[in-house]
């Protein structure tokens, strides 16, 4: 038995851990790599194993480091099922075919501009690949064992990360061991979701490690976000929010609501235009049994949602104070960058990052301080105000995730760190070595472990 780190091994993005048990080979996780040139570019490599000789797909959740990279192993041969929960099989068809269309379209964009070193430039995957995967999804619940291959047995606990997340603890009967694969680790005591349950024990577990050397500033009851709104509206500029359209946004409205109740802000349009994001929200209403009881009505009162292009330019060109959360998150594609084309050139406006910002990402540097940024073949200088939210993230820090690892009844045999820069990563290794005792490592690109 043998498991291949192929992707978020010490990066952040794609990933993707093959499990190899006899001829049987389950791929857990099945994302795309973003950021550094270096890293997008292992999107178009061939994949290491034929893709029609993987049995089994599984989905830890919806996310697009997650899951989309499985329309291009379809389209290269794969034709097994695709296990994930019920939640994370809706997100991952709004998720997969948007990004799609995304990579129809910026194709097409760069063809018809000619700001393409392709000729002729061509989508990594297309619409009719994503209609396809979406046919091989088949949900199952959670804290329901399955079996998904001879000796095989799959069972999904609430990760609590996204709406849908997991951790997908898979027995093998042949070895007598378990391997419990994290996905992402969700965080403590935040709006929306419900927190992290406790872990399965298992013999090889695999954990996050973004956020591994850091820890997220206290919950400062939406302060600091009401102090950006409020002084961005007295230079009558706008806050144009680059938002990861799953789970962000989300948080996002809740705190915008809240601020609002509270007299906090000032009465203002927010916009969410980001048609994945709108898809989005009608499935956490319809899934909301999985959500804080709480904290269910996350809406404000003056939410708008921008369905059509039209709309969406209407919104670029009105320089009154507003509030505009737009995908994609880290800035690298999708409507926000209409939008970021007519914010960063003005002093008045703020754009607001509420997320992880991968290396090499647009979000990333504009972060870092970057006076210039390149949009659709053209230079935008960067006037606007940068300001992060960091707040807001999904994932655990390194001092949320020892409280989870801490749940364990028993130690595993072997923690291995994924998901994370070698900084981080090399942080947190260090202290659960530190204060667990546990046996760590830190696999690499295409590293193969024998279990």
């Amino acid at each position: 038995m043998t498991l291949t780190f192929l992707g978020a091994a010490r990066v952040v993005t794609g990933s993707k851990h093959l499990l190899q048990v006899g001829h049987i080979r389950v791929l857990v996780d099945c994302g795309l790599f973003q950021g550094l040139k270096s890293l997008r570019e292992r999107n178009w490599e061939s994949f290491p194993v034929p893709a029609a000789s993987i049995d089994v797909v599984v989905l830890t959740h919806a996310h697009l480091d997650h899951c989309g990279y499985l329309p291009r192993l379809v389209s290269q041969g794969f034709t097994g099922r695709v296990y994930c929960t019920g939640s994370t099989a809706q997100l991952a068809k709004i998720v997969m075919s948007d990004a799609a269309r995304i990579q129809e379209e910026d194709a097409e964009r760069a063809n018809r501009k000619g700001y393409t070193k392709h000729r002729p430039a061509t989508p990594l995957f297309t619409e009719v690949d994503a209609a396809a995967a979406i046919l091989q999804l088949q949900p199952i619940g959670y804290d329901r064992p399955m079996p998904i291959a001879p000796g095989i047995e799959l069972e999904f606990t609430n990760a609590g990360h996204l709406l849908g997340s997991a951790y997908a603890r898979i027995s093998v009967a042949s070895e007598g061991k378990t391997v419990l694969f994290g996905g992402d680790l969700g965080r403590y005591d935040r709006p929306v979701l419900p927190d992290p349950v406790d872990p399965p024990d298992a013999d090889i577990v695999l954990v996050e490690s973004t956020y591994g050397d850091r820890v997220h500033a206290p919950d400062d009851g939406g302060a600091h976000l009401a102090k950006i709104i409020n002084e961005t509206v007295d230079q009558k500029g706008k806050i144009v929010i680059p938002s990861f359209a799953l789970g962000r946004v989300e948080e996002l409205l809740y705190w915008v609501r809240y601020l609002e109740e509270k007299k906090a802000i000032p009465e203002l349009p927010v916009y969410v235009d980001s048609p994945m994001a709108v898809e989005a929200l009608a499935e956490y209403r319809d899934f909301s049994h999985e959500l804080d009881e709480d904290l269910r009505n996350f809406l404000t009162a003056r939410l708008r949602v921008v369905s059509t292009i039209a709309e969406s330019q209407k919104i670029q060109e009105d320089s009154r104070p507003s509030i505009v959360i737009s995908s994609s998150g880290m800035a690298t594609g999708g409507r926000v960058l209409h939008h970021l084309k007519r914010a960063l050139p003005d002093e008045r406006n703020t754009v607001l990052f509420a997320g992880y910002q991968a290396q090499g990402t647009r979000g990333r540097l504009l972060k870092e301080g970057a006076q210039t940024t390149r949009i659709h073949g053209q230079e935008v200088v960067v006037k606007a105000r940068i300001e992060t939210l960091d707040g807001t993230s999904a994932h655990a820090d390194s001092d949320e995730i020892m409280r989870w690892l801490k749940r364990f009844k028993k130690a595993p045999s072997l923690l291995c760190m994924v998901h994370g820069e070698p900084r981080p990563m090399d942080a947190l290794k260090a202290r659960v070595e530190r204060e667990l005792q546990w046996n760590v490592r830190t696999p690499g690109h295409r590293e193969k472990i024998d279990i």
